[in-house]
């Protein structure tokens, strides 16, 4: 596998976790997670990724003036995952991401046990309830694949 073909299957995934969290896909997250999981470059590749995402979705939010709080995204997370994950992973999910919003990435990391894919789950949960706030689902998406210079 060439490094470009590797890049792109990692954005692929990334906007794919993202993607199942935005139509409430359990199966789809399943299916997109355990992709991931089976490959540990992977799964750090894609968790860089979601993090340009959410950085990304961030300024977009601040930028168009949309108010959103830590509150608000320690909400979205928790309702982003309800139901999606089975509930040890759902709660380590809602957990870190709880501590990671308010700046206690130590505290986030122990909630992870260990997991990386529990980082990668937050931030792609982030990510899909943020993009929410300034996109529509498939305009969302469209705009990541094009963020990422991946064809639609």
């Amino acid at each position: 596998m060439s490094d470009t073909h590797g890049a792109d299957r990692v954005k692929r995934l990334a906007i794919g976790l993202i993607d199942a969290y935005v139509r409430s896909d359990a199966d789809g997250v399943q299916r997109t997670a355990a992709d991931v999981a089976a490959d540990d470059a992977a799964v750090d590749g894609v968790t860089s990724e979601l993090k340009v995402f959410a950085s990304f979705l961030t300024r977009r939010v601040q930028e168009t003036g949309v108010v959103w709080k830590p509150a608000d995204s320690r909400e979205a997370v928790a309702a982003a995952v309800a139901d999606l994950l089975p509930p040890e992973l759902e709660f380590a999910v809602v957990t870190a991401w709880e501590a990671h919003s308010v700046g206690e990435e130590e505290v986030a990391e122990r909630f992870t046990n260990g997991d990386p894919m529990v980082r990668a789950h937050m931030l792609a949960a982030f990510c899909a309830a943020v993009g929410r706030a300034v996109y529509k689902p498939a305009e969302l998406i469209s705009t990541l694949r094009i963020a990422t210079g991946l064809a639609e």
